[in-house]
């Protein structure tokens, strides 16, 4: 029987979850494992099912709250919460003003996740090849092909929503990554900073709203499916994931965005950019003489990695531990 400050403890887990979903290459789910929580998670969003809904409308509350497991999911996705809307403007404000390095963060952590999901699969088949290449291909596609601008319909938001909150519940699978493929991230990040530095507007608390609402139904539809292919098609469905998130890298390497890259370095840009005044010829004039910062992308990159490495780290050591403990 947990009390208070148990639950006060997995609001705390919930943080550093909330922490890793926000970094692209950083998976939540990897925190959930690393912080013993991961199985009870995957069995409390599994026992959101047609007894939990039958509960709920027959009026039996604490019968449906006690089903679900509430108090461990509320005091999860407070703590989650707490921390997205804490580094939200942060991120904006990265991205904004640091995005070679921030980007190259990115980059580093992204390189890093994919080979501890590759390190996982053992005895290499011609079939495996073709699955991580088919992955590989897949993800270059996505992020080549698609427009760099995506629709910001509210119908579009709620499918990111839907997407992203599915792989935030699986390790080594980032949720944030997946809004940075579908070109939603910096976008929902600013929502949330603005709503944070006080400034938001009816849109940007509908388009949270509209996300969540997405998330939530995405958990519950798809979690049960995403539990079915990992159990009947694990391997399979590890490569494929593994050579999506390579192929993407070409989204997130730090010198792509020059618009961005030119106004970082020459804020008075900015203003010209919000009046649509900033033109490819400008942008272009303007990014033959900025400074590429290789030395610093180098550096942040190799602190993603490294992270990445001493997450990972971590996860062994406790699952070694745990396993210890069982036997």
């Amino acid at each position: 029987m947990r009390n208070f400050f148990d639950y006060l403890f997995v609001t705390v887990k919930g943080i550093c979850m909330g922490a890793a979903d926000v970094i692209p290459g950083v998976s939540g789910g990897t925190i959930a494992f690393m912080t013993g929580i991961y199985e009870e998670l995957v069995a409390s969003i599994n026992s959101i099912n047609g007894t939990a809904v039958k509960l709920l409308f027959t009026g039996k509350f604490r019968q449906f709250w006690k089903h679900i497991n509430g108090n461990f999911l509320v005091s999860l996705i407070a703590g989650i919460l707490i921390s997205i809307f804490s580094l939200a403007k942060l991120m904006q404000y990265l991205l904004n003003y640091q995005p070679i390095q921030t980007w190259a963060f990115f980059f580093g952590l992204i390189v890093a996740s994919s080979i501890f999901i590759l390190r996982g699969v053992k005895g290499w088949k011609v079939k495996d090849f073709v699955m991580l290449a088919l992955g590989i291909v897949l993800g270059v596609v996505v992020c080549t092909l698609s427009p760099t601008e995506t629709p910001d319909g509210l119908w579009f938001i709620f499918l990111c929503g839907a997407i992203a909150i599915c792989a935030m519940i699986l390790p080594g699978i980032s949720g944030s990554f997946i809004l940075l493929v579908l070109g939603k991230y910096e976008y929902m990040m600013s929502r949330i900073a603005n709503i944070v530095s006080g400034t938001g507007t009816g849109l940007d608390f509908l388009a949270v709203i509209v996300f969540a609402v997405g998330a939530a139904t995405g958990i519950i539809a798809f979690s049960k499916f995403l539990h079915w292919l990992l159990q009947h098609y694990h391997r399979e469905t590890l490569l494929v994931m593994a050579g999506f998130i390579i192929g993407s890298l070409v989204k997130v390497w730090p010198w792509s965005d020059k618009a961005t890259l030119v106004m970082s370095q020459y804020p008075e840009l900015m203003a010209l950019d919000e009046t649509g005044g900033l033109t490819d010829q400008i942008v272009a004039q303007y990014y033959a003489t900025i400074d590429p910062h290789v030395g610093g992308a180098v550096a942040f990159a190799l602190a993603g990695f490294l992270l990445v490495v001493g997450i990972e780290v971590a996860s062994s050591v406790v699952s070694r531990r745990r396993g210890a403990g069982d036997r």
